[in-house]
């Protein structure tokens, strides 16, 4: 055999390989993000208590009998974190006729999220998981060196506090539509 015949034989096996290689990867990137997703589908919603940004308390089981849209997102005053929160701000009466109720949260402190809320006009709670304890038994915060934060993650729980959708990947821009959208589907 000669070698132009045997490199090409070699680089084709190679090229067969890689291929396998990365639809394997792929696979199992899918499958990990797909499994995250559904790891809370149908399971209880985690009982919490944290202040808003007006220093009120705001626990779960205030909300039995409605549909509960905690949205986490990483910081106060950045610009995804703005326009998701305006997003939600512009279909909040929606959210209201739907008999669903609007959290924001984040790891920031009240006093972070009383200006971000006062500045955006903010109709509706975020609340202040500072001690990462929600965010942390929901498995959503992100180490960033000596910085944690919540990962940009929503929890849609239904009137009797099970989770229907957890939404791993958020458009800032489209996912308070989307919520709303499944809102009303899982109604009819």
């Amino acid at each position: 055999m000669k070698v132009s015949s045997l490199l090409k034989i070699c680089l084709m096996t190679c090229a067969l390989i890689a291929t396998t290689q990365i639809t394997v990867a792929e696979t199992s990137i899918l499958s990990t993000s797909q499994n995250k997703q559904k790891q809370w589908v149908g399971t209880p919603a985690p009982n919490f208590k944290l202040q808003d940004q007006n220093g009120k308390w705001h626990e779960l089981k205030q909300y039995q009998g409605k549909w509960l849209v905690l949205y986490f997102y990483p910081k106060d005053n950045s610009p995804g974190c703005t326009e998701e929160a305006n997003q939600f701000k512009t279909l909040y009466a929606q959210f209201l006729k739907s008999n669903a109720v609007v959290l924001g949260a984040s790891l920031d402190d009240v006093a972070s999220h009383q200006k971000f809320s006062k500045a955006l006009g903010l109709p509706f709670p975020i609340l202040a998981d500072q001690q990462h304890k929600l965010a942390t038994q929901l498995g959503i915060v992100r180490n960033l060196g000596i910085l944690k934060v919540a990962k940009r993650e929503t929890f849609l729980i239904d009137p009797k506090g099970i989770i229907v959708y957890h939404y791993t990947s958020v458009n800032t821009q489209t996912h308070a539509a989307q919520v709303l959208a499944d809102i009303k589907k899982l109604q009819q």
